[in-house]
């Protein structure tokens, strides 16, 4: 499985960007995608997920109500709309996938993990 992240960039407080992430390879067996972001010497952290066959999503709360993140099942990609964006929301942005019923907001149990897009908030 190849995941390849794009979409990311500048843009200023309060603008908007939308990350996409398609899959390649042996999707069948997709069971969470999700999206993580680790800023320079910070932990990497869970933003949002969704279920692959279900459409069941979730967000940190620290994006909930800014980010929206949905997916297209015939071209295997998932997205990640981001408004109202802040400062705080800069890091490198990475897709993941789970092909088994994991805790979604764990980076450590997705099996596959994009290259990441970077996304820089200017103030």
């Amino acid at each position: 499985v190849q995941l390849q992240a794009s979409g990311g960039g500048l843009v200023q407080a309060g603008g908007s960007l939308r990350l996409s992430c398609a899959a390649s390879g042996r999707t069948g067996s997709t069971y969470y995608m999700g999206w993580f972001r680790q800023a320079p010497g910070k932990v990497r952290e869970f933003v949002s997920a969704i279920s692959w066959s279900g459409g069941r999503t979730y967000y940190a709360d620290s994006v909930k109500g800014r980010f929206t993140i949905s997916k297209d099942n015939a071209k295997n990609t998932v997205y990640l709309q981001m408004n109202s964006l802040k400062p705080e929301d800069t890091a490198g942005y990475y897709c993941a996938m789970a092909t088994k019923p994991i805790n979604y907001y764990q980076a450590l149990e997705y099996d596959y993990w994009g290259q990441g897009t970077q996304v820089t908030v200017s103030s």
